[in-house]
Formats: structure tokens, C-alpha cells, sequence
């Protein structure tokens, strides 16, 4: 999209221009990319605002931080952020992050992707890099499939749900994501969908300036492959079920957090705590053995 389509497209909507100035997506993202590819409906673009705002709040040099994501819908916004990026291998973003994270501790590294990337696949990837508290943020897009290739049963859709791979109803056990990490060792867990925009900001907001391993879930509609095949309406309709669905309990113990279209969604922030961190205990080991001249990235030089 042009700076000229832009600006008319601004003014339709009665977008003053110093609200275009201010707009921090502008900055962030790569406008040359556009339009993007998700569907009318789809929450992912309301998380990529929501991460926008949390950037501008911490005022993160945007030369000092990595995006990576997956395969899928979700994993589609490495692509259009005006950052260092990386669009990986299915289910190999922590991978990738964690490599970026040794090479670079000074970085900060975001991975962003979704529920089929990131616990299916990806699952043994996401309980070590708890277990080991890295210092990275996850923003984990959750929208109970896998919306890009065809509309399969992920582990975290709902019994009954009918999927491409289960056309008589899902009657798998779904992962409780925030008792996962949570009880592989992360530092700070979240959940919220994308009505509660000012709270998801905010939780993503703490969620990268908290150092060790932390993790975002965002429920999102996925209009086209999981809405339309169980009959559930469009995605506003799914936002309006959000509003409705949804109880905030701060502290809530991450055992009563599990999903089911029977009993309310909690939401909130449900894990805050302290933990040594994965290079801080790497690099005390090995300046205990070897001396401080073997640490990663050293205090005095920034060498390893």
C-alpha cells in the first residue's frame, strides 16, 4: 500500500492526521507487504496491533530485537514486521529464537506463532526452552486449528469440534497451555483473547520485559476453517462469545484453567515469578570452571 493510499484510506475512516502520526503500526510494519493475507474475521491482525503497543511502551530499539515464527497463519507476522525476522521451519521457531538468544543475549528475541506450530510439532521445543528459562517471549496464537493447511485438529481444539482429520467430532484430550509451561518452568504466563485488547497489550507488554522464559496466549477467531465448519457464525461473532465466555481470575491456579466450550474461559495473568535464568547460569557455571574469560558475552568486551 502507497503513502498516498494510505492517507486517503486514514481520512475515509476520519483518521486525523496526527492520529496517523502517532499510529505505532505505521512504524512497525512492512506497509510495502500489504495487504496481508488473513481473512475477514481472523484476530491476527488485532494481535500484531496489540504487539505494536507494547513495543512503543517499552520503547525497544527496534535494531536490537528478532521476531521469530513458524509455519501457519500466525506464523505469517514475522513477515510483515519492520524488524529482524524469521520465518521458520514448521514447529522450529524456539529453535531458531534460542540460537539467536546464545548468539546475541543482548537481543531481545520474541517468537510468534500458533497452536499447531508451536504445541504440536513444536511441542517438545516449548516445554525445554521453559524448562531451561530462556530469556525469550512466546506470543502463543491460539485459535483451536490449523488454519493455513486445511482446517486439522490441533492439541489444543475443544471435544466435539469438527475438524478436517476428525469429521465426527474431536475426542482428544486438549493441552492446558498455561499448566504446561507453567509446570516445565516459565517465569510469566498470560492468557487473554483479542476483545481484551488494552489487557493483552499490557500482558505482552510485561511479558517481554520480564527476563527467563515467558509466554502469551491469544485467543483468536479462525473464521474460515474452524468457525464456519462447527456452525459458529463469522468472527465477530466469536469475539462477541469471547466477551461473553470469558472470566478474568489473576493468580488463578493454572489446573483450573483448561479449555471447554461448557465452563467459562479464564483469562488473565496466571504465573509472575522469579527463576535464575538459562545464560546467567550458564555463565556462572563456566566462570567457576574455566574463569570469566569463558562467559558468553562478557561484561568488560561484550566477547565471547
Amino acid at each position: 500500500m502507497s503513502e498516498k493510499d494510505m492517507k486517503e484510506t486514514y481520512e475515509g475512516a476520519g483518521v486525523s492526521p496526527q492520529d496517523q502520526a502517532d499510529n505505532p503500526v505505521d512504524r512497525i510494519l512492512r506497509q510495502e507487504r500489504m495487504p496481508h493475507i488473513w481473512c475477514p474475521g481472523c484476530g491476527i491482525g488485532t494481535t500484531v496491533n496489540c504487539f505494536a503497543r507494547a513495543l512503543e511502551k517499552l520503547n525497544i530499539d527496534l535494531d536490537n530485537l528478532a521476531v521469530v515464527s513458524g509455519i501457519g497463519c500466525t506464523g505469517r507476522v514475522a513477515g510483515y514486521l519492520k524488524v529482524d525476522s524469521f520465518h521458520t521451519t514448521h514447529g522450529r521457531a524456539i529453535p531458531f529464537a534460542t540460537g539467536l538468544k546464545l548468539a546475541n543475549p543482548k537481543m531481545k528475541v520474541v517468537v510468534y506463532s500458533g497452536d499447531g506450530d508451536l504445541t504440536a510439532i513444536g511441542g517438545n521445543h516449548l516445554i525445554h526452552a521453559a524448562r531451561r528459562n530462556l530469556d525469550i517471549t512466546v506470543i502463543l496464537v491460539n485459535n483451536f486449528t490449523y488454519g493455513m493447511t486445511g482446517g486439522q485438529y490441533a492439541p489444543t481444539t475443544p471435544f466435539g469440534s469438527i475438524q478436517t482429520t476428525m469429521p465426527y467430532g474431536m475426542y482428544e484430550h486438549q493441552f492446558n497451555i498455561p499448566k504446561l509451561v507453567a509446570a516445565a518452568g516459565a517465569v510469566y504466563v498470560a492468557r487473554w483473547t483479542v476483545y481484551q485488547v488494552a489487557h493483552l497489550t499490557r500482558a505482552m507488554t510485561e511479558a517481554i520485559a520480564k527476563k527467563g522464559f515467558s509466554l502469551v496466549e491469544v485467543m483468536s477467531p479462525c473464521p474460515t476453517l474452524y468457525l464456519r465448519r462447527n456452525r459458529l457464525g463469522e468472527g465477530i461473532d466469536e469475539v462477541k462469545r469471547f466477551k461473553e465466555w470469558a472470566v478474568r481470575k489473576d493468580g488463578a491456579d493454572v489446573n483450573d484453567v483448561g479449555i471447554s466450550r461448557d465452563k467459562p474461559l479464564i483469562i488473565g495473568k496466571f504465573v509472575d515469578i522469579e527463576r535464575d535464568e538459562y545464560i546467567d547460569l550458564m555463565n556462572r557455571q563456566l566462570s567457576k570452571k574455566l574463569g570469566d574469560r569463558y562467559t558468553l558475552y562478557g561484561v568488560e568486551n561484550g566477547e565471547v
